[in-house]
């Protein structure tokens, strides 16, 4: 009997998520997008490189679930500025390495690249940059606890970002 190599098997649950949740971003579908994260999930954009931590310094944003689900509302609302024209992204998601895991609780910490093409109100617009996931294992598998998202450009003049990267 072959033995199942538990780092591959990780990897492959962990890549799954991403690129679930990338698609859930580009449908976009964010009734099902924010069921990825824990009750606890965070979700942060640094305004500057390397920027320690988001509590003492200006962030693009720093939501947590609350800020979340307020965010999901709007956007669906159906008089909200973002009903006015269609949102259309894609998401590539690249160089997925697990940084470091807590093989007790089967924890882990997630880095890769990105690139978004978003498309909305007649402008094309593209980001990339680097995400850092930390994951948690529940019952149903692995929830975002925590996403931080890098942009190579974040002190640079952004346009309003309308929706998650």
């Amino acid at each position: 009997m072959r033995s199942v190599d538990t780092s591959a098997t990780r990897l492959s649950e962990i890549e799954e998520l991403l690129y679930r949740e990338a698609e859930y971003l580009d449908r976009p579908n964010l009734d099902a997008w924010i069921e990825l994260y824990t009750e606890d999930g965070t979700y942060w954009m640094p305004a500057v490189e390397d920027q320690e931590d988001p509590i003492n310094h200006i962030s693009l944003f720093y939501d947590d679930r609350v800020m979340m689900e307020i965010r999901r509302r709007n956007f669906v609302h159906p008089r909200a500025a973002s009903k006015d024209y269609t949102v259309r992204c894609s998401h590539l998601i690249s160089n997925i390495r697990v940084d470091a895991v807590d093989e007790g609780t089967g924890d882990c910490t997630v880095t890769s690249n990105f690139h978004c093409l978003m498309y909305y109100c007649d402008k094309q617009t593209m980001y990339g940059g680097r995400y850092r996931h930390e994951l948690v294992m529940t019952p149903e598998g692995y929830r975002i606890r925590h996403k931080r998202v890098d942009l190579i450009n974040c002190d640079a003049v952004l346009g309003s970002i309308i929706i998650y990267l």
